[in-house]
């Protein structure tokens, strides 16, 4: 059983009359529209290291299977604001999974969408760790729990933002982590 040891983010938004047809477009803007895609469940493997999306692009080759973390949505409302959000929580000691979050929305600004993928994460790992993790918390309250706790190095988020086509063409915006065996 293989464990990632590289992982990269990346995001794009695609446009097309047809619906499946604008999530590959949106799958190309991302660079990853060559790999077939699996996705699973949340969780940042112990030791796994980020890359540049050009650096980890390098390592693999069109047809590989790709294990994916993928927030996507999509509308075929006009203007219609929205977000695609991929959340990171990674611990201190690189012994330890981490995890990742998924969140898409509909109004939410990319400020928004991502702060919520990132405290959505770090909450799931704050409950692995035992440490009290209160979501109703300004950002900056917590980011004080988790230096006084010790246990959390950093958390972060990958998110794609995009208005409806405005002649109402489908749209879909996607943020996924790709991770690399």
């Amino acid at each position: 059983m293989s464990v990632p040891r590289k992982i990269f983010l990346t995001r794009g938004v695609g446009r097309h009359r047809e619906k499946l047809a604008s999530f590959e477009m949106a799958l190309r803007d991302c660079g990853i529209a060559q790999f077939n895609l699996v996705r699973v469940s949340s969780i940042y493997p112990p030791g796994c290291k980020f890359v540049r999306p050009d650096k980890g692009l390098e390592e693999m080759k069109a047809g590989q299977i790709v294990h994916v973390v993928m927030s996507e949505v999509a509308t075929n409302e006009p203007r219609r604001l929205m977000a695609a959000s991929v959340g990171v929580a990674i611990p201190r000691d690189i012994n330890q999974f981490g995890y990742l979050s998924e969140h898409h929305s509909f109004g939410q600004t990319r400020q928004k969408a991502g702060d919520y993928a990132e405290d959505l994460a770090a909450e799931m790992l704050a409950t692995v760790l035992g440490v009290e993790f209160d979501p109703d918390k300004s950002w900056d309250e917590k980011r004080e729990i988790w230096r006084i706790s010790g246990k959390f190095v950093r958390t972060a988020n990958s998110t794609q933002v995009a208005l409806g086509d405005k002649d109402g063409r489908w749209t879909t915006a996607i943020s996924a982590a790709i991770l690399i065996p």
